[in-house]
């Protein structure tokens, strides 16, 4: 199974894996799965910490590596995929991170109910 994290559930597994569900837990944690990350994820991390919405690790890149996620740089073929969002939540950053998902055929990892409504494959962070 290839995974996409959302921002917490990235957080939440370097930091806290306990908070995640077993399920999530599990299957970030399987060696046969590919787990990726956002470079939304990591846009999302440094400008909520600049504003002090959020703690995130100061050695990101290297937790990143650390665990052996794979980075999921965005393309134009993602934005373009925004447009077959409907309008449900009205977060910038997890619409691309969706869209991402979507478009690479990705199971999302969240905990966010909002994203939960939107047609896809999931998989509940908590």
């Amino acid at each position: 199974m290839n995974l996409s994290l959302d921002t917490h559930a990235l957080l939440w597994s370097l930091s806290s894996p306990r908070r995640l569900s077993k399920v999530a837990r599990d299957a970030i944690e399987d060696p046969s799965n590919i787990v990726f990350v956002s470079a939304a994820v990591a846009w999302e991390i440094e400008i909520k910490s600049a504003i002090g919405k959020l703690r995130a690790p100061s050695d990101l890149a290297t937790q990143l590596s650390a665990a052996n996620f794979q980075e999921l740089p965005i393309t134009i073929a993602h934005a373009l995929a925004l447009g077959q969002l409907p309008n449900l939540h009205r977060d910038p950053f997890d619409q691309i991170m969706l869209a991402q998902a979507r478009a690479a055929g990705l199971t999302f990892v969240t905990a966010d109910p909002a994203i939960l409504q939107y047609p896809g494959t999931f998989l509940r962070a908590n």
